[in-house]
């Protein structure tokens, strides 16, 4: 079913890669390289990372190896990624979007580091929000709701007077942990049950109420719950 929704916050939290940045082509490459070197099954190691810091994907798909190894695997991974930018493009309308919230309170809140962000961001054309919750901002990962509320307190916001904006399994289960409504981007995000899910970021237009508030109309919105 389709329809168009509106949605009514003060601050939005976005998530950056398969939200504003489609990075999936360095993502894949990466990964699948790690899952090489492992023994691992390239596709289901792909069914995992995608929302996640490294060092968490790697405790699910190598259970009994020491954290200390992921994390300093996770830190080789995070070079690796930073170095490889080829492909990485904006999700359609993200531009748009980023322009248009200029003035009203949003946050970036992403689980890569700040050297991968600049990167990616950098890469798709794409202006960083001044407010960012980064890895090194926080001590869990998504699906663990931390980075979504740092933003919202950074921002001075109630989380549930916040929306995010999400692709991921993780991504959104982490908003939802947070008290908050998820606008689900693309087609990863239909399968975890966001509020509303759209195709990309043309689908959303965003209007500031006279009282301060955000109004996200959302054309051909699908709903999942």
């Amino acid at each position: 079913m389709t329809a168009t929704a509106v949605l009514t916050a003060r601050a939005l939290l976005l998530d950056m890669d398969g939200t504003l940045v489609n990075s999936d082509a360095s993502v894949e490459r990466v990964w699948r390289r790690w899952a090489e070197r492992h023994g691992l099954d390239g596709d289901e190691v792909m069914k995992v990372v995608h929302g996640r810091q490294g060092y968490a994907s790697m405790a699910l798909l190598l259970p009994d190896r020491p954290m200390e190894q992921n994390h300093a695997d996770n830190a080789r991974m995070l070079a690796e990624e930073t170095s490889d930018t080829e492909g990485v493009v904006e999700i359609p309308g993200a531009r748009a979007f980023l322009a248009s919230l200029h003035g009203l309170p949003h946050a970036l809140v992403t689980s890569a580091d700040v050297a991968l962000s600049t990167a990616r961001m950098a890469a798709a054309g794409l202006e960083r929000p001044e407010v960012r919750v980064t890895a090194e901002s926080v001590g869990a990962s998504k699906p663990d709701p931390e980075g979504f509320l740092k933003g919202a307190a950074e921002l001075g916001v109630a989380p549930a007077d916040c929306v995010v904006f999400e692709d991921s399994g993780a991504g959104i289960a982490a908003g939802r942990a947070a008290g908050m409504r998820v606008v689900g981007i693309g087609p990863r995000a239909g399968f975890h049950d966001p509020d509303v899910v759209v195709r990309d970021l043309t689908q959303v237009r965003v209007e500031r109420g006279e009282d301060g508030t955000i109004l996200l109309h959302i054309t051909d919105a699908g709903h999942t719950g």
